[in-house]
């Protein structure tokens, strides 16, 4: 397997390329030519695209923490459900 192939099944693309398909959009690239040459998905190429235009930045955010939701080590000790009638 080669090591391109290897990066393309990781889940998050390196940042340097993310630049690149950044960088080839703001030169007047369309998505099918930049996913042919960087061997991208081109809906990849697109959700990176809105990505740096919605945030200004490529970079990877922080995701937003559910207001339900419980850390790791938040665990109480919660009563059993009683599911007979």
């Amino acid at each position: 397997m080669s090591e391109q192939m290897r990066i393309m099944r990781s889940k998050e693309l390196p940042e340097e390329l993310r630049d690149r398909i950044v960088a080839r959009h703001r030169s007047g690239h369309g998505y099918k030519k930049m996913s042919a040459a960087l061997k991208v998905p081109k809906s990849t190429v697109a959700s990176i695209i809105l990505k740096w235009k919605t945030f200004g930045t490529t970079r990877t955010l922080p995701r937003a923490k559910l207001s339900g939701e419980r850390s790791h080590g938040e665990r109480g000790k919660e009563e059993p459900k009683d599911h007979c009638g």
